[in-house]
């Protein structure tokens, strides 16, 4: 299923993109195992369900692929949501507005010190792998989301989601939803390897500090 099909053509830039993100992803996998094992083990023994979580997201050119996280979620997440979404009209009015919510029903004790951390997005290197991501770019969307939008979705779709982006280190979930749409915008239409190597050399405070992750 795609949603938009337009693709750009590949350039020098997006060559030089990939061979670093290749390159990195691969370095950084490797330096992290042991991490990864041991959160692995950990939400084994503290949760019952699988470790990691799988969820169709929208990517380049509008093609649906599996992102990959830590869990950090309960197995019956779903129904959990909408039971509070209907026993708290205050809690809609946020999920309505930013599709995100500061005291979630949903994580798991484990999942709120991953998704604090950020380590609950490591496995996404894999997606970076195999080209469906890239290390820099728009945070993946789900479907739903595309409406929000509007006519910004081209913009959305001309570049590879990524694992940080401007919006992670221009305040994440402190920003509002028609704020992201436009530093993912500005993003897509100003993107150069020299832009990503700025935005990852920010990432790291930006992670360091939790700045606006929930």
């Amino acid at each position: 299923m795609r949603v938009l099909t337009s693709v750009p053509s590949r350039s020098v830039d997006a060559i030089a993109t990939r061979i670093f993100d290749i390159v990195v992803s691969l370095l950084a996998l490797v330096m992290i195992a042991p991490l990864l094992l041991m959160v692995a083990v950990i939400i084994l023994l503290t949760d019952t369900g699988p470790i990691f979580f799988s969820q169709r997201r929208v990517g380049r050119g509008g093609q649906l692929f599996s992102c990959y996280k830590f869990r950090s979620m309960v197995t019956d997440a779903d129904n959990r949501l909408a039971e509070y979404l209907m026993k708290f009209p205050e809690a809609r009015a946020e999920w309505d507005r930013d599709h995100k919510l500061r005291s979630d029903p949903r994580i798991t004790g484990i999942g709120r010190f991953l998704r604090k951390s950020s380590i609950d997005e490591l496995p996404q290197l894999f997606n970076v792998l195999r080209g469906d991501m890239s290390l820099v770019g728009p945070r993946p969307i789900v479907p739903g989301e595309i409406v929000r939008y509007g006519r910004y979705i081209a913009d959305y779709c001309a570049v590879k989601p990524g694992i940080t982006g401007l919006w992670q280190v221009s305040g994440r979930n402190d920003v509002s939803y028609r704020r992201r749409v436009a530093l993912d915008t500005c993003y897509a239409r100003s993107r150069s390897l020299w832009f990503d190597l700025r935005i990852v050399a920010k990432t790291i405070p930006a992670v360091l500090l939790a700045s606006g992750s929930y």
